[in-house]
């Protein structure tokens, strides 16, 4: 195994759609999944200070343009991206940066652009926190990014007709 990861999967929900005590589960921070707590997410929403936030299509394209555009200025390379309604997938490759800030940037760059080109105003896009998994070979990488590009479905094909 390499010491390196050859590449990211990030992933970070819109603000207010995967609450603490969600039904399909959730993570504690430093503590990892946990089951269901249906007062817990009763709890969380009540201190949500605006309405959970689900984009789009026009303001995913905006996040997707803005993702590959920030790879491209910072020299990463992105090899896949996919924005949801209610979260965004991006896998790329970035030696020598910390996932963390990597997600960090393009969150920030993604905020600037939404805050921009979007109708509608909103001091929250995002969830505070997201994942970053390493992937280690090609083979992982392939699937992530077959799992990014075909299982997640595209914005054509939502069911939301946003």
């Amino acid at each position: 195994m390499p010491d390196d990861p050859v590449a990211f999967f990030l992933t970070w929900p819109t603000y207010g759609t995967w609450l603490p005590g969600d039904r399909r589960g959730w993570v504690l921070h430093q503590h990892g999944w946990k089951m269901p707590d249906p007062s817990r997410q009763i709890e969380a929403a009540a201190r949500m200070n605006e309405d959970a936030c689900l984009l789009s299509v026009a303001e995913r394209d905006l996040v997707e343009r803005q993702v590959a555009e920030t790879c491209r200025v910072r020299r990463w390379e992105l090899h896949a991206s996919s924005c949801q309604s209610n979260h965004l997938h991006v896998v790329l490759s970035a030696p020598g940066v910390d996932p963390k800030r990597v997600r960090a940037d393009l969150k920030a760059w993604c905020t600037r652009r939404l805050n921009e080109g979007s109708r509608r105003e909103r001091k929250r896009w995002w969830a505070d926190r997201g994942s970053q998994r390493y992937v280690w070979d090609e083979e992982a990488l392939e699937r992530v990014v077959i799992y990014v590009q075909v299982a997640q479905g595209r914005k054509d094909r939502d069911l939301d007709g946003r």
